[in-house]
């Protein structure tokens, strides 16, 4: 993936970049793995705002994805590589040679016409699913399981691989891309390579009205709002919190308290906590 530069012509091209999009080989996809998208948009089923600054952005489509990998011993050729509006990286569209059409997350340098396949003894190839107790240490993967059978749920963004680091009785150490090391069954799958279109991260969204094609409305501060509104709120002018740590709308510490549960039943499985 390379990125466009834009020069200065207005104000919303100035510092803006786009993906060129150079990789994608498919405009339409595929409507068979297509389903409705409903958008809470952050309302619960009463229609109360719960989860602040979201809505409008453009209607989208939820494309269907095999996080599980579960076509096993049956090969697949890569038909288009396309965009997928719900995640940073793209999808690649898998044709199996029973006629069956899947969806998964494109990896990086996989490309059009290249044949992935999975299963517990198939090559240690780009793209192709394997239990992790089959793929040797210092490999880069991606779409880990963290329940065997249940599916993909790590690693999953634009650009992000684990590596495998050890190997001891049930259990497989990985490095994860946020440098938490932690053990995860041997029977877990997961996918070779690193997940694609890399410079994601890099995108520079250049004007408001971009995130609110996102679906992201404007984030206000809470030392600008009312008393009412905000512990942060209230005083005359530009005045400082008021309070020794800055703290939620509902009163909780911010900015930097730990909020994962000390008696997480996962935490036995963390080696190495991330930074």
């Amino acid at each position: 993936m390379t990125i466009r530069l834009y020069k200065a012509y207005t104000p919303g091209t100035r510092n803006r970049t786009v993906s060129t999009f150079t990789e994608i080989t498919s405009n339409k996809p595929q409507k068979s793995l297509l389903k409705k998208n409903h958008r809470s948009q952050g309302h619960n089923h009463r229609g109360i705002i719960t989860s602040r600054y979201k809505g409008g952005g453009h209607k989208k489509r939820y494309r269907l994805i095999d996080f599980r990998r579960n076509k096993l011993n049956i090969e697949a050729k890569v038909a288009s590589i396309e965009y997928d509006p719900n995640r940073n990286a793209r999808i690649a569209l898998l044709h199996y040679i029973d006629g069956e059409k899947r969806y998964i997350l494109h990896p990086r340098s996989l490309n059009l016409g290249s044949k992935v396949i999975s299963g517990p003894s198939v090559p240690i190839e780009l793209g192709n699913a394997l239990p992790l107790e089959s793929i040797p240490l210092g490999t880069a993967v991606h779409n880990i399981e963290l329940t065997p059978n249940k599916g993909g749920q790590i690693v999953r963004a634009a650009g992000t691989y684990a590596q495998i680091v050890a190997k001891e009785g049930k259990f497989i150490t990985l490095k994860l891309p946020s440098s938490e090391v932690r053990m995860i069954r041997k029977e877990c799958y997961a996918t070779i390579g690193q997940v694609g279109n890399i410079d994601a991260n890099n995108i520079t969204i250049g004007k408001a009205g971009r995130n609110r094609w996102l679906g992201k409305r404007p984030r206000v501060r809470g030392v600008v709002m009312n008393p009412i509104d905000h512990p942060h709120g209230g005083g005359e002018g530009r005045s400082p919190i008021g309070k020794t740590h800055p703290v939620t709308p509902w009163g909780k510490p911010a900015l930097g308290m730990k909020t994962r549960k000390n008696k997480k039943y996962s935490n036995r499985y963390i080696l190495r906590r991330r930074k």
